[in-house]
């Protein structure tokens, strides 16, 4: 097991990281910008690095920092949240020349995932169920016309270096095709240095599903069941839960299996997830996140498992700490995304907190890093909490939730917390009737 852990990262993850070395006895180093000198992980840790100003390139990626701050603390491993460097090869490629273990998959599986055309054509050989769409980058409109007619309109044009709804156009028609490929093309460039996009038909209501893999990197793999993350705005996901109202035992066991043999044959370590659109029972591939989730939490909660500490302990080669026949899913559970942000127009709200006062009782869960006097600042995402809640069913999980958003105090700053009172009282959210496009709607009819 690791002497140190240094948690490269920030916010409510990186106390999460935080708890869990405290736990099994790791000593911890957090590094820090000079924004985020009073934050709480700070002083809980056991040593802290300040690695330069509040703009994110001069701090929390600045590999060179970090390193340095390893070497200076002796920290044998980083873990790395999520964000930031958490799905950079070239990270974990100069930590590994360090000696230092990088608590996450390979460069080389971080590289292959991170290039969506790669990852696609991975997947596919892999077995896993792919969209119809083109086997490479396009570049051409005459190409892309060709690709189109084959898989049928509408269409949609995805970046391939990256994802966050940047670099991503739908085509209804082959009118719409032309500018669609070029406004696609620029975003990607801009967004991503690369302006290399690739085509894939689009479906009209599907559902966001995503399986939660690990792997030991000796060729075992286990699937911890499903997240359904249905609910987003400009593709940021909102509310995720688990399991998915949508699919039933049969469903989850083989989509779950099929992600897990996929794991194994990769050779993969650590934690990831594998994710998808699913609409009238197929299951289409759109990425793998190589690192650990924002909601990772709702998994924990129907599993019982502590993510945080499976990683810990692959990456330390003490391998997976239970087999598939292990893992019972329990009850339901939901997480929603408390942010600095106007719940109306979700303009960020930086700014001092005057009055924290977080829900307790019987299944409720806050991740947060934040507390009354805490000023959040304005350099960063700007995610202040995660409220998950656990039932024995998701009636039950629904009730509890209601109950514990009436419970939650954040005064000081707007919050996304109304939003939330709404959704809950929703029919449509409380009969698990819902798909990727729902929540825009919605916020579009109270405009």
């Amino acid at each position: 097991m690791f002497q140190k852990i240094l948690i490269a990262n920030r916010g409510e993850i990186a106390l999460r990281v935080l708890r869990a070395c405290k736990e099994l006895g790791i000593q911890t180093v957090v590094v820090h910008s000079t924004a985020d000198s009073d934050a709480m992980h700070v002083r809980l840790a056991d040593e802290s690095v300040c690695i330069g100003p509040p703009p994110s390139r001069e701090s929390y990626l600045n590999i060179h920092q970090i390193v340095a701050a390893c070497e200076i603390t002796g920290a044998d491993a980083v873990h790395p949240g999520y964000g930031f460097l958490s799905e950079n090869a070239k990270f974990a490629d100069i930590l590994a020349a360090h000696n230092i273990t990088f608590i996450g998959p390979s460069g080389d599986h971080i590289r292959v995932m991170g290039d969506k055309i790669e990852a696609k054509r991975t997947a596919k050989r892999l077995g896993i169920p792919v969209v119809p769409g083109s086997d490479g980058a396009i570049s051409e409109e005459k190409e892309a016309k060709r690709v189109a007619a084959e898989i049928g309109y509408p269409v949609i044009i995805k970046a391939s270096a990256g994802g966050g709804g940047r670099g991503m156009k739908v085509a209804h028609t082959e009118a719409d095709l032309e500018i669609a490929l070029q406004t696609a093309k620029s975003e990607a460039g801009a967004a991503f240095g690369d302006d290399a996009v690739y085509i894939e038909k689009y479906l009209q209501k599907p559902r966001h599903i995503e399986v939660q893999v690990f792997g030991d990197g000796a060729g075992r793999g286990v699937h911890f069941g499903e997240r359904d993350c249905s609910l987003q705005r400009r593709h940021q996901k909102v509310w995720e839960e688990a399991n998915s109202p949508a699919l039933n035992a049969e469903e989850r066991s083989r989509i779950g299996g099929i992600c897990a043999r996929a794991i194994a044959d990769l050779g993969y370590s650590g934690a990831g997830t594998i994710e998808f659109l699913y609409e009238n029972g197929e299951f289409y591939f759109i990425e793998m996140n190589t690192r650990l989730q924002v909601e990772h939490p709702v998994t924990e909660a129907i599993t019982g498992i502590d993510l945080v500490h499976e990683q810990i302990r692959v990456a330390s080669g003490g391998g997976l700490s239970v087999k598939q026949e292990d893992i019972k899913f329990n009850g339901h559970a939901i997480e929603c995304r408390i942010n600095a942000e106007d719940p109306r127009t979700f303009t960020p709200s930086p700014g001092t907190i005057t009055h924290f006062h977080t829900p307790g009782g019987l299944g409720i869960r806050v991740d947060s890093g934040v507390y009354s006097g805490y000023k959040i600042p304005p350099y960063y995402d700007s995610l202040i909490g995660k409220l998950i809640v656990h039932g024995r069913n998701r009636v039950e999980c629904m009730m509890r939730l209601r109950r514990a958003l009436d419970e939650f105090v954040v005064d000081g700053i707007k919050t996304t917390l109304p939003l939330f009172r709404d959704l809950v009282g929703n029919p449509d959210i409380a009969n698990g009737d819902y798909d990727i496009h729902w929540l825009e709607k919605y916020l579009a009819k109270g405009e």
